[in-house]
């Protein structure tokens, strides 16, 4: 496996992003996207073998500055550990991309769920968001420009015509309303940041081949939903603060 990253391999003028959730999927991809954009990559996973290994991959690829975090985002102790390893190795956060979910059937309503499974699944979309901001924050106000990105949902909104809160017959109740909480959650941080140079968005990926027979269900490439989160997580000191977005334009919720 990779050794860890160390600050010589990081380069001081690059900038450092953490994504949560990275080692497959949708938060793989914008892993690598973010390394090839010049960033310095933490790979974040609960199985730090895992992470190790998708940072070893990537180095192996390409130019990519890249260190495996072992992170579980629903355990506050994990949580802070890996703030601690990023504060010793680095020293420092500019952008913190919130990508790990956790899902649930999509014929569960909110009649018939399971409420232990349902609290899990909010542990992980709001909490693990919530304890992630907070356990890195002190990180990232020591940077000149701070990112924060949500990865929210449409199921989360009321706008989203096709897996909105109101278009799935009430299906998949716990994840809805855990992506309904988060973006309430960014719109929050956002009026508490509003005086701060901390920038906070969330983004809806849309439907993205993340699991297989997602393209049955007319989900696009992991490809073509990365690009709207780079944008948010690389914007520049005037951009917008607070929104929801689906590929750079603002999306109802």
């Amino acid at each position: 496996m990779t050794d860890p990253l160390t600050p010589s391999q990081a380069d001081s003028d690059r900038p450092v992003c953490l994504v949560t959730g990275a080692t497959r999927g949708l938060g793989r991809a914008v892993a690598e996207a973010m390394g090839r954009a010049g960033v310095t990559v933490m790979v974040s996973a609960r199985d730090p073998a895992a992470a190790a290994q998708v940072v070893e991959e990537l180095r192996e690829a390409g130019d990519v500055r890249a260190l495996p975090v072992a992170l579980d985002v629903a355990e506050r102790s994990s949580v802070e550990r890996a703030a601690d390893t990023v504060r010793t190795d680095l020293g420092r956060l500019d952008i913190l991309i919130n990508n790990a979910a956790a899902y649930v059937d999509w014929t569960e309503t909110a009649s018939t769920a399971d409420l232990a499974s349902s609290r899990a699944v909010l542990d992980t979309n709001l909490y693990g968001a919530w304890n992630t901001i907070q356990a890195f924050l002190p990180l990232l106000r020591l940077s000149a420009h701070p990112r924060i990105v949500n990865i929210a949902s449409g199921a989360g909104s009321h706008g989203d015509t096709a897996f909105g809160l109101s278009a799935r017959h009430g299906a998949a109740a716990s994840y809805g309303v855990s992506k309904a909480a988060l973006l309430a959650l960014t719109s929050t941080f956002a009026a508490e940041f509003a005086d701060s140079p901390v920038i906070i968005n969330a983004v809806d990926p849309d439907l993205t081949a993340t699991w297989p027979g997602a393209e049955s269900m007319g989900a696009r490439p992991v490809s073509e939903s990365v690009n709207g989160i780079v944008w948010a997580a690389t914007l520049p000191d005037d951009g917008p603060r607070g929104g929801f977005f689906r590929d750079t334009q603002p999306h109802p919720w």
